[in-house]
């Protein structure tokens, strides 16, 4: 493979860059928490997918919520709040059926919710990516293809009863991409958030697939692959993130004893190909923008984390050490 090493560098002084960000901004320390203009006007994801906020809603609103669910209604939990992507639909949906379970999934009534959600004006599926949405199950209304193609899944197929048998990630991707409007990148969603719950324990990194972002800040960063796939290429990142941040002298800071994984890696690939849209605008691609300005939002995340990845359930704040400290412990 022959690298682009400008742009290289930069996949490792994005990733440290915004995850100081994070960690700043859980010191309570006050913005600008960077002097990266670009990083200061611009909206990006986190380092770790897990910190960015739809995970974290995931994570106490979905899954931990204090409740005890079987693996059934967890899936189905996890798949509805996928598709949509989005706080206020789960919200919307909850206010108006009470603890979301598969028992009570009706396509009916949940359609006439957001149907009428949609009357209003009100948006009910997050744009941070688009979902597939062809007539597959043959409605007209995205939201009612997405209702059949659930009803499908857990009630005709069963396939929660299949999923919850699968020996790695892999095999659940597999099963999940087989269905109407899921594709390759979607599929891969979903497993790594299935894979957050307790009722399967995947290897994280033995697994991955390149978005469309991601092969996007692939083909900036690479000039040349050789034989490698995109994911290949993903695994590398993963495989030298230790000494390449070494070698750039920059300090990484983990949450907990983690390193990044894959999925981490694949989606620095997609924010990398953003922020080259303003710091190099000379790699061309089929993006020349980005799409949306950092806002600050009012609201704090007290942030948590799978129990099964042992690190603290909340972050702490160590204003006498700063940031520097950041192996979390149970």
């Amino acid at each position: 493979m022959k690298k682009r090493q400008e742009v290289f560098d930069l996949y490792w002084y994005f990733a440290c860059e915004r995850q100081n960000i994070f960690w700043k901004k859980i010191n309570g320390d006050p913005a600008p928490w960077t002097h990266d203009k670009i990083l200061q006007e611009y909206k990006f994801c986190n380092s770790y997918r897990v910190n960015d906020r739809v995970s974290q809603y995931l994570l106490k609103n979905v899954i931990y919520n204090g409740n005890n669910y079987n693996y059934e209604d967890m899936l189905f939990r996890i798949i509805l709040f996928k598709l949509f992507n989005k706080e206020s639909t789960w919200e919307l949906l909850s206010k108006n059926f009470g603890d979301i379970l598969l028992k009570n999934f009706n396509t009916k009534k949940y359609s006439i919710v957001l149907e009428n959600a949609i009357s209003n004006g009100i948006k009910i599926y997050n744009d941070a990516y688009i979902s597939c949405a062809n007539k597959a199950f043959g409605y007209d209304r995205k939201h009612d293809n997405h209702l059949a193609l659930l009803d499908k899944m857990f009630n005709t197929d069963k396939m929660q009863d299949k999923i919850i048998k699968c020996n790695t990630m892999q095999d659940a991707f597999n099963i999940i991409k087989g269905y109407p409007l899921i594709g390759n990148f979607m599929a891969y969603q979903l497993v790594t958030d299935i894979n957050y719950s307790a009722f399967v324990n995947w290897k994280e990194n033995e697994f991955t697939v390149a978005g469309p972002g991601s092969l996007r800040g692939i083909k900036k960063c690479f000039i040349d692959k050789g034989t490698m796939t995109n994911e290949d290429i993903i695994k590398y990142m993963y495989m030298h993130q230790d000494e390449e941040f070494k070698r750039l002298n920059l300090n990484f800071k983990r949450i907990g004893n983690r390193p990044l994984q894959l999925i981490d890696c694949q989606n620095i690939f997609c924010e990398l190909d953003k922020y080259c849209r303003q710091a190099l605008p000379d790699l061309k691609s089929n993006r020349t923008k980005i799409k949306k300005h950092y806002v600050p939002k009012k609201d704090k995340i007290e942030y948590i984390y799978p129990p099964k990845w042992e690190i603290s359930r909340t972050i702490w704040i160590m204003k006498q050490l700063k940031y520097s400290n950041c192996f979390i412990t149970c």
